[in-house]
């Protein structure tokens, strides 16, 4: 039941921080097209097209975020978490595309000298990538804070994908000062330098997604931690083995641990319990942990 309301409440904060992220990014995204376009910068209208794929990123984040939430089936035992991974991937997949029509775009104009004809960005481009790099880096540590208050690895790629944009704009700011002050080839040099920053958050992103899709360990302070939380349980003598998988944005545990082997089996039980609750009451992240109980003889003298 616990377990159920924490994932409610992640689904909302989710939600809730890519709506925030859907109109910041249209409002954005207009501007910067409408400033590119009138103030004749091609870097200011590559970073638009950024600013508007980062409207359907979130949508995808929203998706996946519900998809994952749904309530473990008979298809599906161990729940939907990885939806979230598949969402991060999408996302991943979206950034690589704009990225490489970006880069495309502009390593043509390079080759053929079309920054040559181009006409010098007017000042709006320069107040547009101003404003962008302000509200695109706030958007960044806005979205941040709250993927990892919920754990979610969809809403970080959410987070970096607004950094990357923070990071193209700076680009874009770059090359419109540079086209002004006589330097034309640095438009098209800025937005092949976008480019590449966006190739690397996707890469980032699709790197985290697949690391959580093959069951990997969670962090060595995480695993210190829930040693700690189970040998403070009472009767429990050592931990034998402890084995953790993050799954989406969710981690399960296997663990083996000692008693006294003189205990009933309902005592035995009664530690595993005890143990099994404690963790999961400390640890909201873990959505089930599996509990062993080994007999160790009394006079074993375990530490």
């Amino acid at each position: 039941m616990e377990s159920s309301s924490v994932g409610e409440q992640t689904v909302k904060t989710a939600v809730r921080v890519s709506l925030v992220s859907i109109i910041a990014n249209t409002v954005l995204a207009a501007g910067k097209a409408a400033a590119g376009i009138f103030a004749h910068s091609s870097a200011m209208v590559s970073d638009g097209v950024h600013s508007a794929s980062d409207v359907f990123s979130s949508i995808i984040v929203i998706i996946g975020v519900r998809l994952s939430a749904k309530r473990s089936d008979r298809q599906h035992p161990y729940g939907h978490e990885r939806f979230e991974c598949v969402a991060a991937i999408v996302l991943a997949v979206i950034l690589v595309v704009t990225g490489c029509f970006i880069g495309a775009a502009a390593f043509d104009s390079l080759r053929t000298g079309q920054y040559e004809q181009a006409v010098e960005p007017g000042i709006a481009a320069l107040a547009a990538a101003i404003v962008s790099i302000a509200v695109k880096e706030g958007m960044f540590w806005y979205t941040r804070y709250y993927a990892r208050k919920i754990g979610s690895g969809a809403v970080m790629a959410d987070a970096w994908h607004h950094r990357s944009d923070a990071l193209s704009s700076v680009g874009a700011l770059i090359g419109i000062i540079g086209a002004r002050c006589g330097y034309p080839f640095l438009e098209p040099l800025a937005s092949l330098i976008i480019c590449l920053f966006i190739l690397k958050a996707a890469f980032d992103i699709f790197k985290d997604a697949v690391d959580k899709m093959i069951d990997r360990s969670c962090d060595e302070e995480t695993e210190n931690a829930l040693r700690s939380c189970v040998l403070e349980q009472e009767d429990v003598l050592v931990i034998d083995m402890l084995k953790t998988r993050v799954f989406g944005n969710r981690i399960y545990v296997d663990i083996e641990i000692s008693a006294d082997g003189s205990k009933t089996l309902y005592e035995g039980h009664a530690i595993a319990e005890r143990v099994h609750d404690a963790v999961e009451k400390s640890f909201p992240r873990i959505k089930h942990i599996m509990v062993h109980v080994n007999p160790s003889a009394p006079d074993s003298g375990t530490d």
